[in-house]
Formats: structure tokens, C-alpha cells, sequence
């Protein structure tokens, strides 16, 4: 027997159970602590605690105390026994006798008389607290008062848990998500794409194995192009599914995600020799577009009966819309480096400068929707310097990218801009940005050296840039591979007829001496393929900045220009 008496003891066990957030963030562990806390107060012989299932709607139980349960795998529909009909009602019940209630549902014979109360999330049951003794009439209504106050103090703190955890796992994921914006931004390889898109979607979803998918060329079927599982890697496996026959087609006609928690409860064939060895059950799919078109389509597979939720669909819609620009990125780079024939013959190399900002545009808008994202859960963890190091970290990441694509677009506008004062060290260095992934496809090393923190210059940033470019594109043609490329700025003579003076040197064979005094004329050239534009575009360039451009060496251990513009005051 108890009473409200013991004031004091209960208000001790409801300061320790309320103290569990600082203390743990294990639910599990915290759910043990409160049905010791129960037994402690109210002395019952055994207590439990039932938490429904969001996906089953089902109550499972998820903690004991006192007599030992044979399994935790004990699961009610609602409405069925005590618990079943606190949970649907959601209203405490007190039971003097269970031989004489009907709702009871024994599951051992020594017990006599229980308690049940609900626990209640903002209106809303989320599980059970019972409490069972072997003595008819052991508890009283003030028991099921001390009953009903633990549970809701319980409740509070299971809910912050959970919501601890819900937020460590979405930081987790966001941290994923832009390690994976930022291992695709520089990837100009579509099976690098496609493999680092599979790999990143299993661990993400906690899956054991995920799959990439690409629409056939006449667009009626889905074939399996990367599988990747998480004990063995990518594995080799053919598979294809008719649009016309799966439910794969609506994904691919609305453009949605669609699931099928049971694979072998459908007619479709997906992976049946490796469902069977690997227990597939359920499956969640979400198409990948580029260019408004659906490109494929993203799988998980899971070895256990699941109702994907929104948020695990939101996490595969964001990979496939950063696995779509990523594979944008690669076409675009792929136009990059075909188009360079056509830019040199049309004297266009500002089209660089806009692809680069198509990429930028296209990347832009899923950094935005991330680092929004990320700013929105609002994480510290003040009691924990690693995970707040990290917070840290990811969100100078962010900013980080935010900064190289705005820099990019940018870029990409200067095609519309007057002359305007620049610093040249700036200039160069975002110039350099650009041939970065050319010199390092060809193993080219780029050096830039400078004294100077500032070099004012005056200039029509795109087409100073444009200049540039040709000039380290002519370098590495030279070279072929593997070499180097030195640049150095700096300011020469003396005010006010000062100079800034730009030297470029690379590794490469040489001018032909016979061509030496000729190279800066339009249409020469003795590269196959060529136009002999390159060097006459610099020189115009240079000479509507008031400045030019000279060959001040060349040989077999390479070739030396310098381009010098007047220094703005």
C-alpha cells in the first residue's frame, strides 16, 4: 500500500528521472532508470513499458523490471488488454482484481492487480507505464496518482531523448551530405559519381545494400548500372525492370519517390538471388533528374519490414538532387574540354567563365537548401568541445563553398563589365582556380609566387582573364603531361610610369625559332588542330589595357612570357 504521503520520496524520484537528460543519452538506459525509479517508490512486484510502433501503430515493449518477461518481443494492437486500451483511450486504469476485468490478458498467472497509465506527448500516447502485483488490491487511487505523475515526467524526458538523438543523426546526415557536395564537386568521372552516390546512400539510410539505376536510351526500362553492398563493396549483378511492369514506372513519370515494404509480397523481380541471400525486405526508390529528365533512379534496401518516414525520404530525395548536379557537373566539364577547339576558333574563351557559372548556378542551389537546413536545427553541444568542434567545422564548410561559387558566378558576369579597379593578385589567383582540374588530369604542377599582397590594376576583368587562360592553356598544351607551370606577379620601375609585370613559365618544348617573331600574328600556328588566334587575342587584350606582351625566353627547358599592364594610382 501507498499514499501521497511520501511527498518527499516522490519528488526525489521525479528530480532523478527529469535529471536523466544531463545524465544519459541512451534511451534505453533511461527507460531502465525510470522502472527503477517505479519499483523504488510505488514497490510493485514487476513494472514495464510499452512504446508504440509509428510504423506498425502497434505497442512493443521496451523495458522490464521485476519479474522476467520471456522475450522483449511481446507487441499489442491497440485496444487489446489493459495496455492495448489505455494506449487507444488514453486514460489511466487502475485494476484491484484482473481475475475479475475482461480487458485483461495474462501473461503471468501470479499476478493480481495492475496499474496502467498512459504517456502522453502533447496530447498524443506514445506508450504504456504498468505496474503489477501479486496481491489483490495492492495499489490505491493516490498509487495511480504517483503512477500518472512518474509517467509524465518519464515521458518528457524519453522525448528529449529522442529528440537528442533525432538530432544527432540529422547532423550526422547533413555532415554526409556536404561531405558528399564536396567529393563530387571536383569529380569529372561519371562511374566515380555513380560509386561514390550508392556508397554514401547506404551509409546515410543505414542500409545494407543500395543501387543506381539509368533509363534506357528509348526510356522504357531501368538498368542497374552500380550495387553496392556494405560488407562486400561494389559488386558486379545485372538487373533491369520495364517501367510499364514495375512500380518503378510512376517514380520515373511523377519524378517521386516510391517504396515497397515487402518485396516478395509484389510480382517484380528486384534482386531475387540477392534479396534471398541477403534478406532484402523493403525497398525505397528516388529518381535522379537532370535537365527537368529523369536520369535513373536511387535504391536502398533494407533487411528489415520498413515504412520509410518523411525524413529518411527527404534524405534521398537531397542525395539524388546532389547526385543530379553532380552528374551535370561532369557534362558540363566534358563541354568544357571539347569546346576548346571551337573557343579558340570563334575567340570565345569567355564561354569558360559561363560554364563555370552553369556549374555554380546549378551547385548553388542545393548548398543554399543544405545550409539552411543546417542553421535551422540550431545543434550545440556546449557540454561536449568535439561534437561542438564539429558543428564548427562543418558550418566554415559550408560558408567556404557558399564563398567558391559565388566567386565563380561572379566570374561568369564579367563578359557585361566595364573596367573597374582590381587587385591582380586576386585576379590571378581566381584565374588559377579555373585550370586547376585541366593541370591536374595532365600532372602538371602550378606554381604562383608574388611579393606583393596588392597590385591595383584597371581592367576589363572577363577579358584579362580570358587572356590568362589562354596563355596556361597554351603551357599545358606544350607540356603534354607532367610538368610545370610558374607564375609571378609584381610591380616594376618606379612611380608614377610603374608597371605591373606578370611572368608566365612553363616546362614545354619550346617555340620554333623560325616562328619566334611571328607567334602574336593572327592564323599562325603549327599545332595540329589549331587557329593561330591564342596569342594575337592576348596581345589585343593587353594593348586595350594599355599594356602588352612579350616572349622573353623559350627553349628546349621551356617558355617565358610577360604580359605588363600600367598600375592604377
Amino acid at each position: 500500500m501507498h499514499s501521497l504521503g511520501n511527498e518527499a520520496r516522490v519528488i526525489d524520484s521525479l528530480y532523478r528521472i527529469s535529471s536523466l537528460v544531463s545524465s544519459t543519452e541512451d534511451p534505453k538506459e533511461a527507460l531502465r532508470f525510470i522502472l527503477d525509479e517505479v519499483m523504488a517508490v510505488l514497490r510493485p512486484d514487476s513494472a514495464c513499458i510499452s512504446l508504440i510502433n509509428p510504423d506498425t501503430n502497434r505497442l512493443e515493449l521496451e523495458s522490464t523490471a521485476g519479474m522476467e518477461f520471456e522475450g522483449n518481443d511481446l507487441e499489442l494492437k491497440l485496444g487489446q488488454g489493459i495496455t492495448g486500451w489505455v494506449a487507444l483511450h488514453g486514460k489511466p486504469v487502475l485494476v484491484p482484481d484482473v481475475e475479475e476485468e475482461a480487458r485483461y490478458i495474462g501473461i503471468f498467472p501470479e499476478i493480481r492487480s495492475e496499474m496502467a497509465v498512459p504517456m502522453e506527448e502533447q496530447g498524443i500516447v506514445i506508450g504504456v507505464l504498468n505496474v503489477e502485483s501479486t496481491q489483490v488490491n495492492a495499489f490505491l487511487e493516490d498509487d495511480l496518482k504517483i503512477l500518472t505523475l512518474l509517467a509524465n515526467e518519464a515521458t518528457k524526458v524519453v522525448s528529449k531523448l529522442w529528440l537528442i538523438n533525432q538530432l544527432k543523426i540529422k547532423a550526422e546526415q547533413l555532415q554526409g551530405l556536404v561531405s558528399l557536395g564536396q567529393n563530387l564537386g571536383g569529380t569529372i568521372q561519371i562511374n566515380n559519381v555513380f560509386e561514390n552516390l550508392v556508397r554514401e546512400s547506404q551509409k546515410l539510410m543505414k542500409a545494407p545494400v543500395s543501387a543506381l539505376f539509368l533509363l534506357s536510351p528509348d526510356k522504357q526500362s531501368l538498368q542497374l548500372s552500380t550495387l553496392y553492398d556494405r560488407d562486400e563493396g561494389i559488386i558486379p549483378y545485372k538487373e533491369e525492370f520495364f517501367l510499364g511492369d514495375s512500380v518503378l514506372g510512376a517514380s520515373v513519370q511523377f519524378q517521386k519517390p516510391v517504396e515497397i515494404p515487402d518485396l516478395f509480397r509484389t510480382d517484380e523481380g528486384h534482386f531475387r538471388r540477392l534479396a534471398m541471400e541477403k534478406n532484402l525486405l523493403s525497398m525505397l526508390a528516388c529518381p535522379i533528374v537532370t535537365d527537368e529528365e529523369v536520369f535513373g533512379t536511387l535504391h536502398i534496401y533494407t533487411d528489415v519490414p520498413r515504412r520509410f518516414n518523411n525524413d529518411e525520404r527527404k534524405i534521398l530525395q537531397t542525395l539524388c538532387r546532389i547526385g543530379g548536379v553532380a552528374i551535370q557537373n561532369v557534362h558540363l566539364y566534358q563541354r568544357v574540354f571539347s569546346s576548346e577547339e571551337t573557343l579558340r576558333k570563334n575567340e570565345k574563351l569567355t564561354t569558360l567563365g559561363l560554364l563555370a557559372a552553369e556549374i555554380a548556378h546549378e551547385v548553388r542551389n542545393p548548398l543554399t537548401v543544405i545550409k539552411l537546413l543546417f542553421e535551422s536545427l540550431d545543434l550545440s553541444f556546449p557540454e561536449d568541445p568535439g561534437k561542438q568542434k564539429d558543428l564548427t567545422i562543418i558550418s566554415e564548410k559550408l560558408v567556404q563553398l557558399e564563398e567558391t561559387v559565388g566567386r565563380v558566378l561572379s566570374f561568369g558576369k564579367t563578359r557585361q563589365d566595364m573596367h573597374a579597379r582590381y587587385n591582380l593578385v586576386d585576379l590571378i589567383r581566381d584565374t588559377l582556380a579555373l585550370v586547376r582540374l585541366k593541370c591536374r588530369q595532365n600532372q602538371i604542377q602550378l606554381f604562383f609566387r608574388t611579393e606583393m599582397d596588392t597590385i591595383p590594376i584597371e581592367c576589363n576583368k572577363g577579358q584579362l582573364q580570358q587572356g590568362l587562360l589562354n596563355l596556361i592553356i597554351n603551357s599545358i598544351e606544350a607540356i603534354g603531361s607532367k610538368g610545370s607551370i610558374h607564375i609571378r606577379a609584381t610591380i616594376e620601375g618606379e612611380a608614377p610610369a610603374q608597371v605591373a609585370a606578370i611572368y608566365i613559365s612553363d616546362s614545354g618544348i619550346g617555340v620554333a625559332e623560325d616562328i619566334q617573331a611571328q607567334i602574336f600574328d593572327s592564323f599562325l600556328t603549327r599545332k595540329k588542330g589549331g587557329t593561330g588566334l591564342g596569342l594575337s587575342i592576348v596581345k589585343r587584350i593587353m594593348r586595350t589595357h594599355r599594356g602588352d606582351i612579350e616572349l622573353v625566353e623559350t627553349g628546349e627547358q621551356g617558355t617565358t612570357f610577360r604580359i605588363w599592364l600600367p598600375v592604377s594610382e
